[in-house]
């Protein structure tokens, strides 16, 4: 692929700049209205798709992984793709839920409390740290710019693995709590 014009470049930097710090700010936005709308009740299945769409997203960034070490440039390409696809959906449906839902509280006691709410907070936290680096290196795997994209992802992969981990295993362990 031909590499891009400055010009390009500077503006590519400039949108993902803004949809890194716009992305998480939004969700913060909408996640502080206190007025939920009422879309009915399938809304509250919304926590149980993104489980599955955070475990399908650990197993295709894994995927990922593998065939890139395999050297099948296309296989990884396809499947990262789809990672980033399906964290685009997760994204949607996370806010979807919580434009229409009261957020559930965890009810677990003990030791187990003090670990779900470490995990909680550094998975929110690593999330809104991981969209600029994912961000990036679609940016730089798309335009061509490989050697940027693979020092790009020595940060990206691994926060974004974490993320969607422990996007499985809170949903996991609050998923007791949900009232349907």
């Amino acid at each position: 692929m031909e590499m891009l014009q400055p010009v390009q470049e500077h503006k590519a930097n400039r949108i993902i700049n803004i949809l890194a710090l716009a992305i998480p700010v939004a969700v913060a936005v909408l996640l502080g209205i206190r007025q939920k709308v009422d879309l009915g009740s399938w809304t509250t299945y919304l926590p149980h798709l993104n489980g599955i769409i955070n475990s399908l997203t650990s197993v295709l960034l894994l995927m990922g992984l593998y065939f890139i070490r395999q050297r099948n440039v296309e296989a990884h390409k396809r499947t990262m793709l789809t990672a980033f696809a399906l964290g685009s959906l997760f994204l949607v449906s996370y806010v979807l839920y919580h434009l229409t839902n009261e957020s559930t509280a965890f009810g677990g006691q003990g030791w187990i409390r003090p670990v779900y709410y470490f995990l909680l907070v550094s998975h929110i936290v690593l999330s809104v740290v991981v969209v600029w680096f994912v961000l990036k290196a679609v940016y730089y795997a798309l335009s061509g710019q490989i050697a940027r994209h693979k020092q790009t992802v020595k940060y990206a992969f691994p926060i974004w693995l974490y993320v969607s981990i422990t996007g499985v295993i809170v949903y996991l362990m609050i998923k007791p709590y949900y009232i349907h």
